[in-house]
This record gives C-alpha cells, structure tokens and sequence, in this order.
C-alpha cells in the first residue's frame, strides 16, 4: 500500500546546545611564555620548571631566590623600574610559572591560586611589563576564571593595540571560552568578539596563516561563508599546498552542497600531496553526489595511507553500511572491533548489520557485548528492542525499554543525566506503544514525558497529538495542540502539528492560514512548503499543492532534502493518475538515493496496483522490506503484489502479518478479504470487508475514498445476497 508520510513526516532532531566547541590544540603555538624575551631568561624559567619536577616547590623556591639575587640590573627600556624591583618581579614571575606549572599538573586550586598571587605582586613591581599582563591572563583562564583573563587581555590590547601576542592571547581566550558557555547571545558575542581579534591579528601580520585560518573557521561559525572563502582563496592564491586551507574551504563548499567544488579542490591537492584526511573529505564529497564506487575508492585510499587510524575505516564502514553492502560493511566493522577493543559502538554496528541480515542470534551475541562493556548505555538498550521489534518479539522490547526506565528512575535526582535520559527512555517506549498500536499505553507514557521538565515537556505534547492522530481521534488532537498552543503560543513545531491536523480534518485554508505566516524567505520554508503541499494533496487541491512542491523543490539543496520533495511530487502525481510523471519522480529519488525505502514501497505498490511490472514491482518492494522488515505498508504491498501474481498463499502470508502490524488499516483489510475470496472463502472474506467498511467510516476526513467504500460497499451486497440465495429453501430444494 500507498506509505504516503514515509518521507514527509518530520522526524525527531537532534540538537546540540551551544556552539560546536572548536579544537584548540591548533591554537597553542600562539602562546607567549615568559616575561623576557631572552633566551637567556628562557633558559632560566625551563631550570627552574625542572627544579620543580625533581625537587618540589620548595627546592625551586630556593633556585628562584638564588636567581633573584644574581638579577642583572636595570635596561634603559624598564625606565623607573629599578634593579630591585625588577629582581623582585623576576622572582615572582619565575615562582607564579612554577605554581602555574604545579596546577596544570595537580588539578589543585591552591596551586592556581599561588600563581595568580605570584604574577599579582609581579605586576605589582612593574606594570608596564606585557608579558607579565599575558601570564596573568593565562593562570586566569586556566584557572576558569574566565571573565578576569579577558578582562587582562583587553587591558593589555588597549595599553598598545599593535601588541599582536596581546591580540593573540585574547583571541585565544575567546576560543577556548566558547565551549564553556551555554547562553546562545554570550555565545555569539566571543564569536564576534573572537574574529574582531583574528582580523587585526591578520592585518598586523599578513604572513600568520594559523591565525588566517582560525578567522575562516569562525566566520563560518557565524555564517559569514562569503568573506571565509575570500580569505581561504586568498591563502591558496599566497600557498596552493596550505592543506588547512583545503580542508576548510572543502568543508565550506559540502556545507553548501557544492560537491563538484570541493571534489575539483581535493582531486587536486592529493594528487600531489596524499592526505589521509582530505581523501576522507573527497568520499564525503562523492557520497554528497551520491557516486558510491568513488566514495569508496577515496575511503580505500584513506585507509591504505594510515591503515591503523581507525576514523578512516570507520568512514569506509558507514559508506559500505548505508549503500547496502552489509558483508563488505560487516568485515570492515569486524576489523574496528579487533583495532578498538573497549568500543561498544563497533559492536553496535556490527549488531545493526547482523539485525538487517536477519541473523538475530548473533545479533544479540553482539548486544550482550556490548551490555558488558557499557550497561545502562541507552544506545545499548535501544539497539536490544530493536532487535527484538525486528524478531516481532514486542513484548520482549517493551520489557527491556520499561527495565531501563525502572533503571533510570532508581538514580538520584540529582543525577545530570537522569532527566534526559528519561526523555529519551520514554520517548521510544512510547513509539514502541504506539507502532502496537496501544495508544493508551503511549500516551501514558508520554504523559510521564511531560512531567520531566519544559525541554522534554514541549516534545512530549508534539508526541501526544501525533499519537492521537495516528489512533485517528482528531478531536483530542486538536485539543491537545491548543493546550500546548496557549503554554507555547509561538512555537513552530506546535502550529505545523496544528495545520497538520487542520488538513486531515478537510479544512485546507486554516491549515494555510497556520503555515503562510510561518514562512521567512528562508532554507527553513522548505518544511512549511512540504506541508502545504501535503495538506493541500490530501484536499485534492493539485494545482495548490503543485505551486507548494515547486517552491519547496527551488529550497532543497541537500540529497535528502531532494528525496523528500521527489517523494511528494511521485505521491501527488499518483493521486491524480498521472502514472509516468510520477514513476519520473519516483525514479528521481532513487537516483538520489537507491535505499530510499518509502520511494522503494510506493513505485512498487503503484506498478503492482495497476498489475503491470509485477516482477519489478516485486524487486523494489522486496528491497525496501530488507530495509524495514516489520513495516505494515510494505508487507501489504508484498501481499497485494503475491496476490496480482495469483501466488495467493504468500500473498495471505504476508497480508496477515500487515494485518498484526496495522489491524485498523481498511486497505489492507479489503486486500485480505480479496485473497480470502478469490480463494473461495466468501464468507471470511466478507468479514474482513465489513472490518473494512467499519474501518473507513473511522477514518479521518482527508483519508476518506468514497470511490473505495462503494466498491467495498458493493462486494459486501454482493457476497450477502450470494449467500442468502445459498441458504434460501429454493435454493435447497430447486425441484
């Protein structure tokens, strides 16, 4: 049967707080130690550090004491810094260094508290000093005192604003401070305050080509892609073999779906200078144009460079995963597991490929693993009830999500991860509820969700109406969004899932006057798009719907994107008989994307419905049950296809297994009832017929074929008179 929200439905997101933490290390050789910039002093501050590590603080004490006092005298430079004075500042900062170094070591706040007092009184003595300014500005950060390093760095760059290791010291804090922040407008001001740095730090010094590509790296953070690939393209124009600049300018031109861009890029920098990483890249760009065989190659040759970093072949797993290679995926996936023993995710994986192989045995063999190495993991626990969703053992699955939730609720309170781990324990039990179609229990369920706290509350409302929906009780749907509404009058999700139901209900302009609003002249409208192109399908308004389509189709940009809107435009063409516009569409999609289940299922179901291709109609839908073995839809089109080739056994097999999945569903019901027929069971047939009937005067308004019920209505008439005319007396005794 049709699967018509396979791919329009929105799916649940993951999302990430804050901004992505950049990685720092490469930051680091900007750093400035020291407060003479002398090798002689150099030499003196490493003495003394490794008089620390052989004989204690107290040791160095006495050698930094004894330097103190052989301090040479006074340059013209320190003006009214005398010699004493001087010699007493060196010995602060040579003791603030080794405290410095003490707590980098220890972790003990004493030691950071030491050195910050050190460099104090140090600068104290002679404030003019910048280096002793950085140093403070350093054990102040370390120390996560976050707001007094910057405070010292900004002193330092407003002394002298051309002193380009104060700038660098002060970008250096903005960057590593990022992480540290949750607030999404402080987060924003160090970004901004960040480049402002790194702009002058490039103007004063044209040749720093690390603190160039950190600026590039930052202007992508805040979206300002145009001025990060001037500044990538000028690099490359200054050095053709900058690899960070490759790789950064790459990542730019994926990140707006311009493969062809970065293959061009990648293709010519490897051929001269091999890079493990930036082949990486090059199958992530050939993956993005879906071209599997070259994906792999460049993986390959990854791998073949550093065979012994395993990120290289864990790309080369996922890439052979996701194309349906699950052998070849299983091998690579064995060889992770033998390089990283203490991983549970290869053994994750490996469970994945074994479930899709339908070899549960050994799946679970992997998830035992992966339970000893990891109990209470929640990616653990997930996997372990889809391995028993995928045997259709539901209770079984239903056990292990309930255990874990009993699990999670024993912790402490207080535990940081208790309440997100709940969400998302009782976000799957209650989906699991729901497939099983116990709406009650899943709605329970998510009850509890809400209870959790505002975050987990707002999705747990999303999840109770699109349960209702999908129970087919609109009236509790729509209460429940206005419920939610008048807590969260703005919320987007919340008026797409109320448009949403305004469109099931046949009332296609309020569902338009939820939606229309809620369009930016933005990426973000291609969803707004896709669901008045739904709402406006179900209603029948195809000229609406198809003006939705075009404008959704003009904002997809990424592959997935580019499926769900072929997907829509297939469905909307089918509904209208328009058979070779949408067999185009469909194929359009599986261009894209080969294991595009949904598309596999509704192509085949469309081709076996009409009974031509049946062979081929077969093929896809077989593809698509390899991919999703349990889903209702796709074992009824099995059925429907057994039952246009006449193979009515298997074509009842794979109906009643549909029929234990979706016993509400009246397609698959009246398909059943045709098998039961045609094999001379009438009266069993008509009682699925009648399930049938019952079944579509429940359905909601948008759903509702009164072409279908008549035809249905006709069968049931016929097969009652037939019998009645069995069982009459004249047809009993006809002499």
């Amino acid at each position: 049967m049709r699967d018509t929200f396979g791919c329009c439905e929105a799916s649940d997101k993951k999302w990430r707080n804050g901004v992505e933490q950049p990685n720092t290390g490469r930051f680091e050789h900007l750093r400035t130690r020291g407060i003479i910039q002398s090798s002689e002093a150099r030499m003196k501050i490493r003495f003394l550090t490794v008089a620390l590590l052989i004989c204690g603080v107290t040791g160095a004490v006495a050698l930094a004491q004894d330097q103190q006092r052989t301090a040479p005298p006074a340059s013209p430079a320190q003006g009214g810094v005398s010699a004493d004075q001087r010699a007493q500042a060196y010995y602060n900062v040579t003791m603030g260094h080794l405290y410095e170094q003490e707590f980098e070591s220890s972790g003990h706040a004493e030691d950071a508290a030491k050195a910050i007092e050190f460099y104090k009184k140090a600068y104290a003595l002679d404030s003019s000093s910048p280096e002793i300014g950085e140093d403070l500005a350093e054990v102040y950060f370390l120390a996560h005192r976050s707001r007094e390093a910057i405070n010292e760095a900004q002193e330092l760059v407003r002394r002298n604003p051309d002193d380009i290791s104060a700038r660098r010291l002060l970008a250096r804090i903005y960057i590593r401070s990022l992480g540290d922040l949750n607030n999404s407008a402080e987060q924003q001001q160090t970004i901004t305050a960040a480049i402002g740095q790194l702009r002058e730090i490039v103007r004063l010094d044209p040749s720093d080509s690390e603190s160039a590509l950190w600026l590039a790296r930052l202007l992508r953070l805040d979206n300002q892609d145009d001025d990060a690939e001037k500044l990538l393209r000028v690099l490359l124009a200054k050095d053709p073999q900058n690899k960070g600049a490759v790789e950064q300018l790459s990542a730019l031109f994926l990140d707006r779906n311009n493969a062809q861009g970065a293959i061009s890029l990648l293709e010519s920098f490897v051929q001269h200078a091999p890079s493990a990483d930036l082949y990486d890249r090059l199958g992530d760009a050939y993956q993005q144009i879906q071209q599997p065989g070259k994906s792999e190659q460049a993986y390959r040759q990854a791998v073949a460079l550093e065979p012994d970093q395993t990120e290289h072949r864990r790309h080369l797993a996922q890439s052979l995963y996701e194309h349906g290679r699950y052998t070849e995926a299983l091998a690579e996936y064995q060889r992770l597991a033998d390089l990283e023993p203490d991983s549970v995710n290869n053994h994750l994986r490996i469970s994945e490929i074994y479930r899709r192989l339908h070899q549960f045995d050994k799946a679970q063999e992997q998830i035992l693993l992966a339970k000893k190495m990891a109990p209470g993991n929640l990616e653990v626990v997930y996997n372990e009830a889809a391995v028993y969703e995928a045997e259709e053992h539901y209770d079984d699955a239903v056990r292990v999500l309930s255990d874990a939730v009993a699990g999670v609720k024993s912790e402490s309170e207080f535990a940081p991860a208790r309440r997100r781990s709940l969400g998302i324990l009782y976000q799957l039990l209650g989906q699991l509820y729901r497939d099983e179609q116990n709406y009650p229990a899943a709605i329970n369920t998510f009850e509890e969700m809400v209870r959790l706290g505002p975050e987990e509350e707002l999705r747990a409302r999303m999840l109770i109406i699109d349960t209702y929906r999908a129970n087919r009780d609109l009236s509790h749907a729509f209460d429940e969004a206005s419920k939610a509404l008048s807590e969260h009058p703005r919320d987007r999700g919340l008026l797409i899932s109320q448009a949403v139901l305004y469109g099931e209900n046949k009332q296609p302009e309020l569902a338009a006057q939820t939606l229309q609003p809620l369009i930016e002249n933005s990426p973000s409208d291609l969803e707004i798009y896709s669901n008045l192109a739904q709402v406006y399908t179900e209603s029948r308004r195809f000229g609406d719907a198809e003006k939705a389509v075009r404008s959704a189709e003009k904002l997809a940009q990424n592959p997935s994107d580019k499926e769900t809107v072929g997907f829509m435009l297939g469905g909307m063409y089918e509904r209208q008989k328009k058979y070779e516009q949408a067999e185009q569409a469909f194929k359009g999609v599986l261009t894209v994307n080969p294991q595009n289940a949904p598309t596999l299922n509704y192509f085949g179901y469309m081709l076996a419905d009409r009974g031509v291709r049946l062979d081929e109609a077969a093929d896809m839908v077989r593809r698509a049950l390899d991919i999703d073995p349990t889903n209702a839809a796709y074992l009824d089109s099995m059925g429907w296809i057994f039952y246009k080739q006449n193979k009515l056994g298997e074509a009842e097999s794979y109906l009643r297994k549909a029929i234990d999945r979706d016993s509400h569903d009246p397609t698959m019901l009246t398909h059943l009832g045709d098998v039961l027929a045609k094999t001379g069971r009438t009266e069993q047939a008509a009682m699925e017929w009648e399930k049938s009937l019952a079944e579509w005067h429940r359905a909601m308004p948008a759903e509702f074929e009164e072409e279908k019920v008549a035809e249905l209505e006709q069968k049931i008439s016929s097969v009652k008179r037939r019998l009645a005319q069995q069982k009459s007396p004249a047809a009993e005794n006809p002499h």
